[in-house]
């Protein structure tokens, strides 16, 4: 069966349209408080004379009213919106010196369909008195929307500055001296070092001396991100992009991150394919969201940080040679611990203090001869590793000073009596232990005691022990020759 074919508008019809739109203009400008007309460069070309009445309070009279841009002379409106886009605003709250109003605002649109100017008109003033329970409802929401707004913003605030970046020695000065230099410009840094070196405090800090420190600070951990969400993860996704995606899409992390500093943490593990969009973003300041054809503009600082040697990747090709001279614009070395072992007092004292707030525990001292003992490891782990081991001996102990000996990890007695003197043979003398193998060895064999003792209930061994089940796994993973369920 054929399609019906339908006939064109007969002149009566075409007739009765235009009739149509006239009387509906007519009854709009007479029921509405106030309406006016613009063109398609914003002028205003008629207002009627309801609008009049708001004109002395905007500051003009009508002679210099009409023919001016809207913008100009009505402050706050979408008119030129409208007029731009081709999309109706039906409701929407105006307020300016005139007071506060609700309007609707249309296109106007020729024979072919292109928009010539707009039309506005004024429904209600004072509408917080005569829609009360509807702007009380507007109110409330406005209100937990600013809430959740400051909110967010708090929590993306950095909370670390240069000054506290803690640390008076040579290297820690020089790391100082160098964030404040990058910190005025928008250019990108790249902060390198070992695991635990503090990049991301580092990050943070150039962030908060910056002049985008009000704007959000977002960091993202690349090699937390599984590959195959780590395009949707910076770049966004368009709704609907693919089966099971967000009905109204999602923003990534550079959108999230607009106008602020956005964190590449662990850059090196960024896969070869994911690394050309990155350099894009970061030459054009655009992106393209999953699933979207549309480029969106973003203004973003990026500071990147990796633990590996960017340089030998590009030689051997798992990282682009052209991201990588982009990324080492202002390059910035954090020394490890065992550069700048005179720091680890200052170093010590803040982490204790901060285990002991997170903890709710008492604060913790250090005697000299834990100082003495601390200072002598290598520290693989830096930073990170010297915090870990302050909590351990924290939280296994319930004196308020800790030494030497409790870091093994377990509150333990010294032995009752001192090991014998060493027997010194000429042809092969035996080999002293030191201090912390010692220590490490009285840890396993009480660990052992107590597993025994217990019937290898691990929880059991671990209230025996007066220690955090946690802190118990931690130790059998150290020595799984002891785990019964290993």
């Amino acid at each position: 069966m054929m399609d019906a074919v339908v006939p064109p508008l007969s002149l009566d019809a075409e007739r009765v349209l235009a009739l149509a739109a006239r009387s509906m203009f007519d009854t709009f400008a007479r029921t509405a408080m106030g309406t006016m007309v613009v063109d398609r460069q914003h002028r205003i070309v008629w207002i009627s004379d309801g609008y009049k009445q708001f004109l002395p309070a905007l500051g003009h009279a009508e002679e210099d009213f009409v023919g001016r841009r809207v913008e100009e002379v009505v402050p706050n409106t979408l008119m030129a919106h409208v007029v731009e886009t081709g999309q109706p605003i039906l409701i929407d709250l105006l307020t300016n010196p005139a007071g506060t109003f609700l309007v609707s605002r249309m296109p106007l649109r020729d024979e072919t369909g292109e928009v010539i100017g707009a039309f506005g008109m004024v429904l209600l003033d004072h509408p917080e008195t005569t829609m009360k329970p509807l702007m009380a409802k507007f109110g409330r929401l406005q209100r937990d929307l600013d809430a959740a707004n400051a909110q967010l913003a708090a929590q993306r605030r950095p909370k670390y500055t240069i000054a506290g970046f803690i640390g008076s020695s040579p290297p820690a000065l020089d790391v100082k001296r160098q964030a404040r230099r990058v910190a005025v410009t928008d250019a990108t840094v790249l902060l390198l070092g070992e695991t635990g070196t503090g990049k991301e405090v580092l990050a943070q800090a150039i962030h908060a001396a910056s002049a985008r420190a009000l704007r959000s600070f977002v960091a993202v951990n690349i090699a937390a991100v599984p590959e195959n969400l780590l395009e949707a993860e910076f770049f966004g996704v368009a709704p609907g992009a693919y089966t099971g995606a967000d009905r109204k899409g999602r923003d990534g992390k550079f959108k999230v991150a607009d106008g602020g500093t956005l964190f590449l943490d662990e850059i090196g593990d960024m896969p070869l394919g994911l690394q050309a969009k990155l350099l894009r973003v970061l030459q054009e300041q655009e992106l393209e969201p999953l699933g979207s054809n549309r480029v969106e503009r973003v203004d973003v600082r990026v500071i990147a940080a990796t633990s590996r040697d960017l340089a030998a990747m590009v030689g051997d090709g798992r990282f682009r040679p052209d991201l990588y001279y982009r990324l080492n614009v202002l390059p910035i070395r954090l020394p490890p611990l065992r550069e700048r072992i005179t720091d680890l007092e200052a170093l010590a004292e803040v982490l204790m203090e901060d285990i002991a707030r997170r903890s709710g525990l008492a604060a913790r001292s250090l005697a000299p001869d834990a100082l003495d003992w601390l200072s002598h490891q290598t520290w693989p782990g830096n930073i990170r590793e010297l915090r870990n081991t302050l909590e351990q001996a924290s939280l296994m102990s319930d004196e308020r000073v800790l030494h030497a000996r409790h870091f093994g990890g377990a509150d333990l007695p010294l032995p009752l009596a001192p090991p014998p003197m060493p027997v010194f043979r000429p042809a092969e003398p035996p080999a002293q232990r030191t201090l912390a193998e010692q220590v490490a060895e009285l840890e396993r064999r009480a660990i052992g005691e107590a597993l025994a003792a217990t019937g290898g209930n691990r929880a059991a061994a671990a209230k025996r022990l007066g220690v955090p089940r946690s802190v118990l796994y931690d130790r059998l993973a150290r020595y799984p020759e002891l785990d019964p369920t290993a």
